[in-house]
């Protein structure tokens, strides 16, 4: 076993682990950090994204040795304090999910979209979502409460009026 110093979320976090072990169980069951989710286990279904540096990348592919000096930020670390991010509160307000499981992959996916990109279009986001499966099939909710963040934002084309007739639309 070897000793890892990471930053998950903004704080220095010590552990020893096998140097094979996957981003995910690091996370899971020795910071106990639960809220990414194991979903396929070779990197296609979009449960376990999580940020490194920024980027959305599927922790259950990233092995612990790789992460090297690479800021980690999970689903517990998108928040500021008590003030949710606009996705997290978009999400919310459009009722996306129904079961929920995808949904920490989903939010960490559009979070890595708006930070590069603050006015996607439709294309931009399908693009992004990409590989972010939902069994429950609330992709139209996803992107509704995509282009609502980025309008919270003040950078969007899309009014939240526009976000929350589609999500109406996709409850019909």
């Amino acid at each position: 076993m070897a000793r890892y110093d990471l930053v998950v979320n903004g704080e220095k976090k010590r552990l020893d682990a096998e140097p094979n072990m996957p981003l995910l169980w690091a996370l899971r069951d020795r910071l106990a950090l639960v809220g990414t989710k194991y979903g396929c286990g070779i990197g296609l279904c979009g449960a376990c994204t999580v940020h490194l540096d920024g980027a959305a990348v599927r922790s259950c592919s990233v092995r612990i040795a790789d992460v090297g000096k690479r800021e980690v930020t999970t689903i517990e670390g998108l928040a500021s304090g008590d003030d949710l991010h606009p996705l997290q509160e978009a999400w919310i307000e459009l009722d996306v999910p129904q079961c929920g499981y995808c949904q920490a992959g989903q939010i960490m996916s559009a979070a890595a979209l708006l930070a590069n990109n603050p006015k996607p279009g439709d294309d931009d986001i399908d693009a992004a979502m990409a590989g972010n499966y939902c069994r429950c099939g609330t992709y139209v909710r996803i992107r509704a409460a995509i282009h609502k963040a980025a309008a919270v934002s003040g950078v969007s084309h899309w009014s939240p009026d526009d976000a929350r007739d589609d999500a109406e639309g996709a409850n019909a």
